[in-house]
């Protein structure tokens, strides 16, 4: 991973701006905890398409990725919805599992699209994760996660995804009122582009692949370092 930085001064600001990356260049998409600066999320994914209007990455099988675990190392799934955002967390790192995961965001969209796969390529469904704006930095992208996420069929039905994890945050501080109705707004609105079919759904990235010479990325010893 290179620190690839556009020494053209945006309008209006001094920050540099990092330049758009090639097909197979290696990046890091990243979460910060809810209400915090921390990064507890690190998934090392290699660029597909990187354009004005549209961000491709791919998160390959065996990846070696940070994720939030409880203190004691217990998987954050497996502890009751009442205490699973109370308990004290470290991190760990873990291989990423199954076909892997395309993922596609657009600049200031409150949310990105993944797309899953059974291991044999058949296609099984887009997942809207709902999400702050991606923040772009030299290497790679970092927002946090919304807990509330949608899940888009083939068939091109959908349900809502975790609103019961959506409603214990809310109780447990991490989601204020005004910032819960802005994500259901958001939410509302991807809704909308999937009942019209509108990009990404109607673009046939179901059919992609990745470039077999593609290297799973590596986990960097900086992964949390500041993007600024």
């Amino acid at each position: 991973m290179t620190a690839d930085l556009d020494t053209t001064q945006p309008d209006g600001s001094n920050a540099p701006r990092p330049r758009r990356w090639a097909p197979g260049d290696q990046v890091l998409w990243r979460y910060r905890g809810n209400g915090t600066d921390e990064v507890h999320i690190c998934r090392p994914v290699t660029v597909v398409r990187d354009e004005p209007d549209l961000l491709a990455v791919w998160l390959a099988p065996g990846t070696r990725c940070i994720k939030p675990v409880l203190a004691d190392g217990t998987p954050v799934y497996r502890e009751p919805l009442a205490t699973r955002y109370t308990k004290p967390r470290t991190r760990a790192v873990e291989e990423w599992f199954g076909a892997g995961v395309l993922k596609l965001a657009r600049p200031g969209q409150p949310w990105s699209v993944w797309l899953f796969w059974e291991p044999d390529w058949r296609f099984k469904n887009w997942y809207v994760n709902l999400e702050e704006p991606l923040d772009r930095w030299s290497r790679g992208v970092d927002s946090e996660d919304h807990f509330l996420d949608i899940s888009v069929h083939p068939d091109r039905t959908w349900y809502w995804r975790d609103e019961d994890e959506f409603a214990q945050a809310q109780a447990d501080g991490l989601m204020p009122a005004e910032q819960a109705a802005r994500v259901r707004r958001a939410g509302r609105e991807a809704v909308r582009a999937i009942r019209a079919w509108e990009p990404p759904f109607r673009d046939g990235w179901q059919d992609w692949r990745p470039d077999p010479a593609w290297p799973v990325p590596e986990l960097p010893a900086d992964w949390d370092r500041p993007a600024r």
